[in-house]
Parts: C-alpha cells; structure tokens; sequence
C-alpha cells in the first residue's frame, strides 16, 4: 500500500509484532503502530497517537480482517474501527489485496474502493459490516 498511495501512511498492527526489539524498531521506522486487542487499556498511547494522526489528515491503515489466511479473509476484528467512528467523521477506504504466484514470483495487486462514510442513521456494526464486504470483493476472496 505505501507503494501505491502518494502520502506516508501508518499501519496498526497486533502487538506481538513489535515484541522483538530490532522488528519493533523496523516496523515503527515505516510507521507500524502496536495495538493490544487482548489488553486494549495497555493500547492507550497507540490509541492517542491513531487519533492525532487522523486528525492532522495522516493517513492509518487499519486490516478488520485480522490474521491473514491464505485464499480467505480473517472473520473481523473491528474494535478500532468502531473507536474511530465514534470519535471522527472520517471516510472510511476500503482496500483489496490480491496475491498472484507466478513461478517464484508473487505479483500483489492493490485496489481501492470507494470511501464509505458512517452514518448516525447506521449502526457501527453495520458501518463495518459494509467495509468487510468490500474489502471482500476487492480482494476476491471469501471471509
């Protein structure tokens, strides 16, 4: 993705990720963001820091669907989703990823769907209901 969009972008990722110190430090450098979704009171400062970064208009990638799975979609994990829409007005972009092997090869194709915007009207679940749709689709996979 950061190939594929003209700003920086920061990505929320599950804190396990960051437990070796040498990762921790790579990831943070691209703009890896650690959020607990065991423990999300150890998540405060990542929380802050995701909602300052929407605030200035930073760009954060959130993945709902969690773990990846080969040739399927993750069943959802929306908790900080549902934090952002409850707190800022923002559209949400959902993004397909496809994954191509060709001989030893693996082409990543990125596609961007349409902003989807939350409604008072709607339910958070709903909101995220949609956005996993989509990320479906665009990915050409089953959850």
């Amino acid at each position: 993705m950061a190939i594929a969009t003209p700003q920086p972008l920061y990505y929320v990722a599950k804190h396990e990720l960051f437990e070796n110190s040498i990762i921790s430090r790579l990831l943070k450098s691209q703009g890896g963001i650690p959020l607990n979704r065991q423990n999300p009171l150890k998540s405060r400062d990542s929380i802050r820091a995701i909602i300052h970064f929407l605030h200035k208009g930073e760009g954060v990638v959130v993945f709902p669907e969690g773990t990846y799975y080969p040739n399927r979609m993750g069943p959802g994990k929306g908790g900080i989703l549902k934090l952002i829409i409850s707190r800022l007005a923002l559209p949400l972009i959902p993004v397909g990823v496809r994954y191509r092997k060709e001989g030893l090869r693996t082409h990543v194709m990125i596609s961007f769907g349409k902003p989807i915007y939350h409604g008072k009207q709607i339910s958070s679940d709903e909101t995220l209901d949609q956005l996993m749709r989509e990320i479906e689709e665009l990915s050409d996979l089953k959850a």
